[in-house]
């Protein structure tokens, strides 16, 4: 029933832009976090950035605060995140997440409890 679906991947140039969407249904959307993750082949999964509707207020990794954006359209259930001047080493597995928080929401892959199948980012040079 829980269900989060991600689109907006795609393969763009180095430079460029892409907006991803994470479309949320199944549990009350007003209730929890949403996260976005990224994993690259070979590496590990990461936080990228997360939201909460208790604030608002987005998060980020330091090494996306200048280029990334994350909002939230409670009327759709959705939550966003807008990349701006990619590189190859953005390439990635793009995830989104949910988890019913106790406070500030978080980067850590632990504190999730809900996975979306992920969309694919290509960044060429």
């Amino acid at each position: 029933e829980v269900q989060l679906v991600e689109s907006g991947g795609g393969l763009v140039q180095a430079g460029g832009s892409l907006r991803l969407s994470c479309a949320a249904s199944g549990f009350n959307f007003d209730d929890y976090v949403i996260g976005w993750f990224r994993q690259a082949p070979g590496k590990e999964r990461e936080g990228v950035s997360c939201i909460s509707n208790s604030d608002g207020i987005g998060y980020y990794a330091d090494s996306m605060k200048a280029r990334f954006t994350i909002s939230i359209d409670n009327a759709r259930s959705t939550v966003y995140l807008q990349m701006n001047s990619l590189n190859p080493e953005d390439t990635a597995v793009y995830y989104c997440a949910a988890y019913s928080p106790l406070g500030q929401c978080g980067l850590e892959v632990y504190e999730y409890d809900y996975w979306g199948q992920g969309t694919q980012v290509t960044v060429s040079s």
